[in-house]
């Protein structure tokens, strides 16, 4: 009985109608495939601007330039020689307190002064708190203001007559 035979070339898909895998199939994967990676890469950095700006100064390039005005209010400070000692605690019910004694380079209470107290939230400028402080005995002032647990840079501010005579930065922990 004969036998008819047909040689092949080994090919699979070749010669029996299937798959073949052609240069356009490659470029069409390739395309796919780095087309999805721009998509999620664009995403995330869309949702991470978004969120955080990554900027901590509003100005910085303005608040540059006041460098140097800066350096010279800072040596006016310390010529006045003033010294705040403040206590600042959080509250069972989500307020923080804060407790501040002012003395001349005498020891003498320092009254009549315009203090500020600003709670700036390290990481998100959205939760900054402006607490508004009063002056409670001679010296002493205080302030209350809603404010969460956490890592906060306090940032008291004091003068009269509008001009900015002493200023400090301290970071604290809420607990």
């Amino acid at each position: 009985m004969p036998t008819n035979v047909q040689p092949t070339s080994g090919r699979p898909g070749e010669d029996d109608g299937g798959f073949r895998l052609t240069g356009r199939h490659v470029f069409i994967i390739l395309c796919c495939f780095f087309g999805v990676m721009l998509a999620a890469n664009l995403t995330m950095a869309r949702f991470a601007l978004k969120t955080f700006s990554g900027e901590v100064t509003a100005h910085p390039y303005e608040r540059g330039l006041r460098f140097n005005a800066e350096v010279d209010a800072l040596r006016a400070q310390d010529k006045l020689g003033w010294t705040f000692d403040g206590k600042v605690a959080l509250g069972v019910d989500s307020v923080a307190g804060v407790d501040i004694e002012a003395r001349d380079a005498s020891g003498a209470p320092l009254t009549g002064l315009e203090v500020s107290v600003v709670l700036e939230a390290p990481a998100d400028r959205k939760r900054d708190r402006t607490l508004k402080v009063r002056e409670v005995a001679p010296g002493r002032y205080a302030a209350r203001g809603p404010a969460m647990a956490g890592a906060w840079d306090v940032v008291l501010t004091a003068g009269r007559g509008g001009e900015r005579q002493f200023q400090s930065r301290n970071r604290v922990t809420l607990k």
